[in-house]
C-alpha cells in the first residue's frame, strides 16, 4: 500500500458537497490526426491501453475505522474503465456557452470513493469555426474533460499523468505496464497507522525550532517591510464568500509571444504578466460593478516544491500571498508594482522553507478539519477572506501534443474553489498559446465570460503601454 501523505489525506477532509477538491483540464483536440479515424471505441480503446502505464489511475483509497493515521492507496483490483469515461453530445446550438454549461455541471460533482478518483468526459456535437475547419480536414472538435481529485496530483502531478496519455506523435506505442502499490489488509493498515501516530510527537517535536526560527524571521522582515502579503488581511468581494454546489467556468486563450514581449519591454517574468492581466480583468470587473475595493486584492499563488522536497506524497506544495495591486490605474505602472510584489513573496516563501508546510500538514489528525470548516462556514469568518482569489501558472510544452491520438490544440486547467475564496484563474501555456482556465462559484460570480474576455483588452492594453 502507498500511504496519503498529510497534504494529500487534507484535500479528503475538507471536502463537502459544496466544496468539491479535484482539479479538471478542459482539453480541444482534433480528431482528424487519429490513425483509422475517430470513433470513441476506439478512444476508448487507445485509454485503457495508456492506463496500463499510469498506476495513479488505477488506485483506491482504502481505510477502516481502526485506522489512526491517513488513508492509503491500493490497486482496484476489480478496475473497470467504463465506470470513469464518459460520452456526452453538447445539446444545440453547441456553442461556448452550453460548453461551459456543460463543464461547469461536470465540474461541480463529487467523485465517488469506492473507485479511483478520476472521470473523463468525451463532449461531442461541437459547432463553430474550429469545427467546421476540422471537419473540412476529415476529423472533427472534440472536447474532454478530465476530472482528478487534488489528493491524487497536484498541478505538476496533474501535468505529468496528462502527458503520459499524450504523445509528441499521434501514432506512438503505449508504454509498457506499470505496477501499482500492493494490496492491504484492514489489520496492516491499522497497525502501521498506530506506529505511525505513536511517533509523531517526537516528529513534532523537531519541527517547533524550525518553525520559531521562521517566527522570529517573519516579525523582522515585516519590520523592513519585507514580508509577502498577509492572510485575512485580504478586502472583501463578491466571491468571497461561503460557495455553493453550483459551477461556473469559462476559458480565453492568448498568443504566448505577445505576452512575452510585454515580459522582455518590461524586464519582469511571464508570471508577472499572467498577474497583471488577472488583475486587470479583476479590477474591471470589479469596477464595472462598483464593487473595487480601495485596498489592492490578493492572491494565493500555489507553489510547487517537487524540486526541493524528498516527502511523501503527491502534493508537494507551498503557497505564497501577493498583492495585485488593483488598486493602481495604469496597467504598465501595476506590473512594475505587481512585479516588485511578486520577488519580494517568492523570497519570503523561500525563506520560511520548502517543507514547512509539508510537514506541519503531516501532523494534523483527520479529527480536526471538520470543526476548523465549520468555524470558517459557520461563524461568518469565510467573509473575512484568506485571500481573494487563487492564481496559477503552469508551464506546458510547446512541441505538438496528441491526446490519444488527436492533436491537442488547447488545455485549459481549472484548480478547486474554497468557501471565502469562490474564483479560480489558471493559466497554462502550450504550444504558443496562453490557455486561461476560470471557475467559480456560480452563484457568486455572475456572468464569468465577461471576466474570461477582459483578458484580450487587458493583452492589448499591455502591448500598447510595451510599444
Amino acid at each position: 500500500m502507498q500511504r496519503l501523505s498529510g497534504l494529500d489525506a487534507s484535500f479528503l477532509y475538507l471536502e463537502t458537497p459544496a466544496q468539491p477538491l479535484h482539479v479538471c483540464s478542459i482539453l480541444e483536440v482534433d480528431t482528424s490526426t487519429m490513425p483509422g479515424g475517430y470513433s470513441f471505441e476506439r478512444l476508448r480503446d487507445e485509454l485503457a491501453a495508456r492506463i496500463t502505464s499510469i498506476p495513479e489511475l488505477r488506485q483506491k483509497l482504502t481505510d477502516n475505522p481502526l485506522n489512526l493515521d491517513h488513508p492509503a492507496w491500493v490497486e482496484d483490483d476489480a478496475f473497470d474503465i467504463d465506470r470513469h469515461l464518459h460520452r456526452i453530445a453538447l445539446p444545440p446550438p453547441g456553442g461556448r456557452a452550453e460548453l461551459s454549461d456543460v463543464c461547469g455541471r461536470i465540474a461541480q460533482d463529487p467523485l465517488d470513493r469506492d473507485f479511483p478518483l478520476w472521470e473523463m468526459w468525451v463532449i461531442e456535437e461541437i459547432a463553430g469555426a474550429a469545427a467546421e475547419q476540422a471537419d473540412a480536414q476529415g476529423g472533427g472538435r472534440v472536447v474532454v474533460i478530465t476530472k482528478v481529485h487534488h489528493a491524487n496530483v497536484d498541478g505538476v502531478t496533474g501535468v505529468d499523468v496528462l502527458a503520459r496519455l499524450c504523445a509528441a506523435q499521434p501514432d506512438m506505442p503505449p508504454p509498457e505496464h506499470v505496477s501499482g502499490p500492493g494490496p492491504a489488509s484492514s489489520l496492516q493498515l491499522a497497525v502501521n497507522g498506530l506506529a505511525n501516530v505513536v511517533i509523531r510527537p517526537l516528529r513534532m517535536a523537531g519541527m517547533v525550532p524550525i518553525t520559531v526560527s521562521t517566527a522570529v524571521d517573519f516579525v523582522r522582515r515585516a519590520r523592513r517591510g519585507r514580508t509577502m502579503a498577509v492572510p485575512f488581511r485580504a478586502p472583501r468581494t463578491m466571491f468571497n464568500d461561503k460557495v455553493t454546489r453550483g459551477r461556473a467556468v469559462a476559458f480565453a486563450e492568448l498568443d504566448l509571444d505577445d505576452v512575452k514581449k510585454v515580459k522582455n519591454r518590461f524586464t519582469v517574468t511571464v508570471n508577472d504578466v499572467v498577474t497583471a492581466l488577472c488583475s486587470d480583468v479583476l479590477r474591471r470587473f470589479l469596477l464595472e460593478r462598483g464593487q473595487l475595493p480601495d485596498t489592492s486584492l490578493v492572491a494565493t499563488v500555489p507553489v510547487s516544491v517537487h524540486d526541493k522536497s524528498d516527502r511523501p506524497g503527491r502534493n508537494q506544495l507551498s503557497a505564497l500571498f501577493t498583492r495585485l495591486e488593483t488598486q493602481i490605474a495604469d496597467p504598465a505602472d501595476r506590473l512594475r508594482a505587481i512585479s516588485r510584489v511578486n520577488t519580494l513573496a517568492k523570497e519570503h516563501s523561500s525563506a520560511i522553507g520548502a517543507t514547512l508546510l509539508l510537514d506541519w500538514a503531516q501532523f494534523a489528525a483527520r479529527t480536526l478539519f471538520a470543526p476548523v470548516l465549520w468555524l470558517y462556514t459557520g461563524t461568518g469568518l469565510a467573509r473575512r477572506p484568506i485571500q481573494n482569489v487563487v492564481i496559477s501558472n503552469v508551464p506546458g510544452p510547446q512541441a505538438p501534443l496528441y491526446f490519444l491520438g488527436c492533436r491537442v490544440n488547447a488545455m485549459y486547467p481549472l484548480g478547486p474553489i474554497f468557501h471565502g475564496a469562490g474564483l479560480n484563474i489558471t493559466a497554462m501555456s502550450l504550444t504558443g498559446k496562453l490557455n486561461i482556465g476560470i471557475i467559480a462559484c456560480r452563484q457568486l460570480v455572475p456572468d464569468l465570460w465577461r471576466l474570461a474576455d477582459g483578458f484580450e483588452t487587458a493583452l492589448k492594453e499591455l502591448l500598447e503601454a510595451a510599444a
